[in-house]
């Protein structure tokens, strides 16, 4: 699919980004790309490039999944807004996920203060070993539920509310 722009939302934040966890590319047409490039679990183990997928030249985002009765992983496009992923994908839209760290198997942290809907939760992704919750991606732990933000320096810099129904 690539990177659902109609559904993304940058804050302009993004400009003040220095740090090497994300990558930001900005074209002409002022059509922003971020790229996480550093992804941690809860004990601070690294999720990115701990397998051979790519998407577009950079390395994947592996999670742990559990979901109906199966584990495995799936490794997730490290760009924002980009719907695709490999590994166990073969789980029905709306099915609710643990998520977990594929290195240490411990749960993802919840994350606080975001507005749950539709009885989805969201969980960290951490972008730095400090493991911040002003230094993360919030993804929801539904199946097929695309939505999720970055936040970076305690701000919010972009957001994906995907339609579930394309």
């Amino acid at each position: 699919m690539g990177i659902d722009r109609r559904h993304l939302r940058v804050t302009g934040k993004h400009k003040a980004i220095t740090d090497p966890h994300l990558l930001i590319e900005e074209d002409p047409k002022h059509d922003v790309t971020i790229v996480i490039t550093q992804a941690f679990g809860p004990n601070g183990d690294n999720l990115v490039g701990i397998s051979d997928v790519v998407f577009d030249g950079y390395p994947a985002i592996t999670v742990g999944i559990r979901a109906d009765g199966r584990e495995g992983q799936v490794h997730l496009s490290p760009i924002h807004a980009d719907d695709r992923k490999l590994g166990m994908t073969d789980i029905a839209d709306g099915v609710e996920c643990e998520l977990f760290c594929p290195v240490s198997g411990k749960p993802l942290d919840p994350v606080p203060d975001v507005a749950e809907d539709s009885g989805t939760h969201y969980y960290a992704v951490y972008l730095t070993p400090e493991r911040s919750q002003g230094a993360m991606v919030a993804i929801s732990n539904v199946w097929g539920h695309y939505h999720s933000r970055i936040v970076d320096h305690f701000e919010l810099i972009s957001s994906w509310i995907g339609d579930e129904d394309e």
